[in-house]
């Protein structure tokens, strides 16, 4: 189907448009994935430097 609103395009410009349309979306997902995966690799150190240390003298 041609979106008549758009004219016949160029399978270039067919491409552009679709990257532009869903390509931020997945850098957003890309973004998201990382940081979260940054966050869980940060509260496992987090944890594990809390376990693995000696209790406190005072404590």
């Amino acid at each position: 189907m041609i979106p008549f609103h758009l004219g016949a395009l160029h399978p270039i410009e067919q491409a552009l448009t679709v990257v532009l349309a869903f390509g931020p979306f997945l850098v957003l997902g890309a973004v998201v994935f990382a940081q979260r995966r940054r966050d869980r690799a940060a509260e496992a150190e987090v944890s594990d430097s809390a376990t693995d240390s000696p209790p406190e003298p005072g404590a």
